[in-house]
């Protein structure tokens, strides 16, 4: 077979429309828009999500949708099951079930929100001072933390219960006195690693104060591995308040809680079994919801995982 010569007959000129190559293909994203829609792609975290806003808005309207308090007793209607009257069932002084639990949704929301934010609060700052600073004031900071750390959770409790009157304040002090500890290393470990970079050396080479440098630049850029430790400290605080509410340290009757309802029914947990069913479904609906959502937030929020 003759090859035939190539000539630039052969050629057609490309035509060029500088508009046209200029022009964006993908559209501009942030990095929080982004990790929105890596979140969202996750059907398991949204899961989670979900779940979570269901609880919430029961906890809210779950009380006020019956027509039975949570605290008055009703000797005539002890133990009953669940019916289209009592939709959880009674417990053993005749108390709807029903807006017991919801009721006991109230509380552990409200102490696991409060006290994660106390915690958020005092670790951002203080886990902020710590890693920006260095030298012998971080040193002096960490050892002081690692102290407090080591105090035992439930001692503490029992102490300020001792010192103070149960109640949801008392827990929410309780709470705070150790768990802002893991949220300031968190913090510590992300300001050691970003107060050398570019930004902060030229934001410091132009005369910005310290603080500056840490509430402007260095805590807005470390607010994934925040958001991702704040939202796995909430089940954590509403574990401990159950636990403790559980032991006869936290709310006190005639408030509910998961935890005292479960500790009043274990009695009588094989011949009334919706009485600890209900208060324990939500205690690990509410664990493993906040898990799910929390993991899902640290897989998008994380730049390595990226595809």
């Amino acid at each position: 077979m003759q090859n035939l010569p190539v000539t630039a007959d052969h050629f057609k000129k490309a035509s060029i429309d500088e508009h046209a190559a200029e022009a964006i293909e993908r559209e501009s994203i942030s990095a929080w828009r982004d990790a929105w829609l890596r979140l969202r792609s996750n059907w398991i975290a949204m899961t989670g999500l979900v779940c979570l806003i269901l609880l919430i808005i029961m906890a809210i309207i779950g009380p006020l949708i019956t027509p039975y308090d949570y605290y008055t007793n009703n000797l005539e209607l002890t133990n009953l099951p669940p019916s289209a009257e009592h939709w959880f069932g009674t417990d053993d002084l005749g108390r709807d079930m029903f807006a017991r639990t919801w009721m006991g949704a109230r509380i552990s929301l409200i102490v696991g929100f409060s006290a994660a934010a106390i915690n958020l609060l005092i670790g951002v700052i203080y886990g902020g001072i710590m890693g920006y600073a260095g030298g012998r004031l971080d040193t002096v900071m960490n050892k002081v933390s690692e102290i407090i750390y080591s105090v035992p959770d439930l001692l503490v409790a029992i102490l300020l219960v001792v010192v103070f009157e149960p109640s949801i304040t008392t827990i929410i002090l309780a709470l705070c006195v150790t768990g802002w500890i893991n949220m300031a290393w968190i913090v510590r470990g992300q300001m050691m690693q970003l107060k050398n970079q570019e930004f902060v050396l030229a934001s410091r080479s132009l005369g910005a104060a310290g603080s500056r440098i840490l509430f402007r630049h260095l805590i807005p850029n470390s607010l994934g591995p925040i958001i991702v430790t704040l939202t796995l400290a909430i089940p954590s605080a509403i574990f401990s308040e159950a636990v403790l509410s559980f032991l006869g340290l936290g709310v006190q009757l005639p408030a509910a809680s998961w935890g005292t309802m479960i500790n009043d029914s274990l009695k009588a947990m094989v011949i009334y079994p919706w009485r600890i069913a209900f208060p324990a479904l939500f205690i690990s609906l509410t664990m493993l919801s906040f898990n799910m959502f929390g993991d899902g937030l640290r897989d998008a929020l994380d730049p390595k995982m990226k595809k």
